[in-house]
């Protein structure tokens, strides 16, 4: 049992470096040789974890969704009577989306999608974003009308590609993109009307 254990140690350490990595030079590029190099370990090392490097690409791409509910429980966590959880998570957005560059993770595994098994990585990684917002804008709302949350949560999603590929690309000032996601995200959840 103990080596299961070791193994999740090692993985856990290092997969931030990992993602780093593959967010910098994206997948074609980041080289096993390189991703071993940077861990500070041999390739061999690496491919005792990890099957080969499609797998370590996965793992970081479940890695992004993980690390970014981990900031987001933490958020939640702190106490704030007047916003509720959507509304906190869109003004922590506005303020730091991308900050990390693992978007960057995402935009190389969708030139990838061909790839069966790296497409339904960012689907899961996609779908399990949706569900996470779609329940918070459901209690934003208390049971009130208005488009269906799911969809409320597709769309912030999209809000959310569209400011790391304004980040990306240079194309508005960080304060634009701290408006974007705080204005329209904010109108995204308080619009009423059909479903």
């Amino acid at each position: 049992m103990a080596r299961v254990s070791q193994t999740a140690e090692r993985r856990s350490e290092f997969l931030p470096i990992l993602a780093a990595a593959f967010a910098e030079l994206g997948y074609r590029r980041a080289t096993t040789a390189e991703l071993a190099a940077r861990c500070r370990v041999r390739e061999n090392v690496l491919y005792r974890l990890w099957p080969d490097k499609k797998a370590m690409f996965i793992a970081t791409i479940r890695f992004v969704y993980e690390h970014s509910v981990e900031i987001w429980r933490r958020v939640l966590d702190e106490e704030d009577g007047q916003a509720s959880a959507a509304q906190r998570l869109l003004q922590y957005e506005a303020r730091h989306v991308g900050e990390f560059g693992l978007y960057r993770i995402v935009f190389a595994g969708l030139s990838e999608t061909d790839d069966e098994d790296i497409r339904d990585a960012l689907a899961d990684m996609y779908r399990r974003y949706q569900k996470f917002f779609a329940d918070h804008v459901r209690d934003h709302r208390h049971g009130a009308g208005g488009p269906d949350a799911g969809l409320v949560a597709w769309a912030v999603i999209g809000l959310g590609t569209v400011a790391s590929i304004t980040r990306e690309l240079g194309l508005v000032s960080d304060r634009q993109r701290a408006r974007l996601l705080r204005e329209v995200g904010a109108e995204l959840l308080e619009t009423s009307g059909g479903t």
